[in-house]
């Protein structure tokens, strides 16, 4: 009878044991990474404390900006009021987020009295780069913030892709003065013969470009600055994309680039905090109106390659000409394919 009381209990300790446990943590960090998202990630390192070591492990990790914020704001009304700012580039950018974290009680085991992750409520925020400080090993990481940068009016497309080393080496942006789901239908007042009409010049067709390009590239330069802190304390990154929710702009940098910028000084902005846009060559493309898949059409549609003058990007043709082929998807890279065919028209613009 005593035996097999015994048995009856190795039995139920087995069934009653963690299988989880079982597996090893190279498995886990896999797992991990497939998750990303750091809010995620927080709530993974409440579970357990096995959880809470391998955490600070991933190489691959999201982070999504809840607010953005004038760094003058100096309560929380001003901090949570609205969701974007009134001017974007009116005042230094501080940017915020929420991350969840059920346990407050669940210690980094390294330090009994240490929290892994800053504890963040809607009265305590934290820069991207003090949530990261705890992450050792990151090799790619995405940004998203709330909103795009630069303000349109509605029906108007602006978007934009920048590459950063240590100072801009390629940007495009494309844009349209009127995107529809539906095909205009009387596209005969829209002239057409392959060149930019005279009326582009003299109805501020290309004073609205430029004012397009300029602002892309403000917004590009402010989001470069403020990835230094991230990058200096970072030093197993290997790609970094900045981008927003909208899909307005993107911000990119890959290891040859991430590695630039670490040896070779920032020049930042006499006039604000941000980098210096070096003087650089535009390549602008016109077309009065395009039809793209999925039933869209664009009035307007203008893209601009922006290359900086000299020695500011070290890429082939060959090498430019993917990246801006490639910039944007679905219609939208239909669009780029479009308009690459068209003449091109030499601009230059100093560094600012």
């Amino acid at each position: 009878m005593p035996k097999t009381l015994s048995k009856t209990r190795i039995h139920d300790a087995d069934l009653c044991s963690d299988q989880f446990d079982r597996i090893p943590d190279s498995v886990v960090l896999i797992i991990l990474n497939k998750i990303a998202d750091i809010r995620s990630l927080g709530r993974c390192s409440a579970v357990s404390k096995r959880f809470n070591s391998l955490v600070p492990l991933v190489e691959d990790v999201y982070v999504k900006i809840d607010k953005v914020v004038s760094i003058d704001g100096d309560n929380d009304e001003s901090l949570y009021s609205s969701q974007k700012p009134p001017s974007f580039f009116s005042n230094f950018l501080k940017l915020f987020f929420t991350i969840f974290k059920p346990f407050n009680h669940l210690n980094n085991s390294n330090n009994a009295n240490k929290f892994l992750f800053p504890q963040v409520s809607r009265h305590t925020s934290h820069t991207p780069d003090q949530v990261l400080k705890n992450f050792h090993h990151i090799h790619n990481l995405r940004i998203e913030l709330p909103s795009g940068d630069v303000g349109t009016e509605d029906g108007v497309l602006l978007k934009w892709k920048a590459e950063f080393g240590s100072t801009l080496q390629n940007c495009v942006v494309l844009g349209g003065t009127q995107i529809e789901r539906k095909p205009v239908t009387d596209q005969g007042s829209l002239e057409d013969n392959g060149s930019i009409p005279e009326s582009f010049y003299t109805n501020g067709g290309l004073k609205l470009r430029v004012v397009w390009t300029i602002s892309s590239l403000i917004a590009a330069s402010t989001r470069h600055y403020l990835l230094q802190p991230i990058i200096k304390d970072h030093p197993t990154l290997e790609t970094v994309v900045l981008t927003d929710a909208d899909g307005q702009g993107t911000l990119s940098m890959g290891g040859e680039q991430l590695r630039e910028f670490r040896e070779n000084p920032l020049t930042a902005s006499a006039s604000s905090r941000r980098t210096q846009v070096p003087a650089s060559n535009m390549k602008l493309r016109y077309a009065p109106y395009l039809e793209l898949p999925e039933g869209i059409s664009m009035q307007g549609a203008t893209l601009v390659a922006i290359k900086p003058s000299g020695e500011g990007s070290r890429k082939s043709r060959k090498e430019v000409e993917t990246f801006i082929c490639e910039a944007f998807d679905g219609p939208f890279k239909a669009a780029v394919k479009a308009l690459v065919k068209r003449r091109t028209y030499l601009l230059e613009m100093n560094g600012f």
